[in-house]
């Protein structure tokens, strides 16, 4: 297995360091590998569409916006 280093604000490694029982390399692990598997998606989408790269990428973060927004409207409270 290959290993990376890290680098993450001072605050979030207090944080991080409140939860003792937490496996943060597999925390990281899972999350390197959910984007991996978004950015596949969005190559493959991307490239059945006529879209460019940077349009599809463009919508995506629309999208993700208007879904932040709608769970907030939805959720009050909760941040």
């Amino acid at each position: 297995m290959s290993t990376i280093t890290l680098s993450v604000p001072e605050e979030l490694k207090v944080e991080m360091d409140t939860f003792e029982d937490i496996n943060w390399s597999a925390v990281a692990r899972e999350a390197i590998k959910g984007k991996i598997s978004q950015l596949r998606l969005l190559k493959v989408i991307s490239s059945k569409s006529k879209l460019s790269e940077k349009d599809a990428l463009k919508l995506g973060r629309k999208i993700n916006k208007s879904l932040h927004e709608r769970f907030i409207k939805e959720n009050p409270g909760e941040y």
